[in-house]
């Protein structure tokens, strides 16, 4: 099928649409809603300006629409976007959350497209451990959850970091995928990627046990 992919730049959902490549889907266009306000409940939020390199990176059309961010309403403003799309269906990152994943299905049903979740229900260290094994470059851009203290921000998932967040998983029951809003993620390379992303400045805060890591300036830069 030609699908869109709703992409906010972090693990999920270009995972997702990496999933959906390796089904055989076409990813035609990436969607991208851009929130008004940080609390969105469906869009990320911490670097979302950066899914026009991530675009380039991938070499696929990007579109763009800005959403109040409002519970439900935002849902209006997404339908909007994907309704003046010209696709069989979206792809999303979905895991676990199924406030996500209903509104997602119901808008696809009401517009006549398939809703594509490779992810759903899928275990979460398996898919942590695979986009490891896979050598996606993920980084956390935010935290919001005891054990993930300023350290966190703007470090890799890797072999040794996945297993700390085993640990702070057993300990504090939080989400391995943070789909509870633990952290946020920010993809700069994967097999899909044409050129790898590197920063060149970001910023950091941090303060009451959340942060935020800020990308200021990147380049695309060829793979070897």
């Amino acid at each position: 099928m030609r699908l869109a992919a709703l992409v906010t730049g972090g693990k999920d959902s270009i995972y997702a649409l990496y999933q959906a490549q390796q089904m055989g889907h076409s990813i035609d266009v990436l969607a991208t809603m851009i929130p008004e306000r940080s609390d969105s409940y469906m869009f990320h939020f911490p670097n979302i300006h950066l899914t026009d390199v991530i675009a380039k990176a991938l070499e696929i059309t990007l579109v763009k629409a800005p959403t109040c961010g409002i519970k439900e309403k935002e849902l209006d403003d997404l339908k909007r976007l994907l309704g003046s799309l010209d696709v069989d269906g979206v792809v999303t990152g979905a895991i676990a959350s199924t406030y996500q994943k209903d509104r997602i299905d119901n808008m696809c049903n009401e517009l006549g497209i398939k809703s594509i979740a490779p992810l759903w229900h899928q275990d979460p260290l398996k898919i942590m451990q695979e986009l490891v094994d896979l050598k996606f470059k993920v980084i956390l851009v935010g935290v919001s959850a005891f054990g993930l203290d300023q350290k966190w921000l703007g470090r890799e998932i890797n072999a040794e970091s996945l297993a700390e967040l085993v640990e702070l998983n057993k300990k504090y029951q939080i989400s391995l995928v943070g789909e509870g809003g633990e952290y946020e993620s920010l993809v700069l390379d994967a097999p899909i990627y044409k050129k790898r992303i590197e920063i060149l400045e970001s910023e950091t805060s941090y303060e009451n046990n959340c942060g935020v890591f800020v990308v200021k300036q990147v380049k695309l830069v060829d793979k070897d």
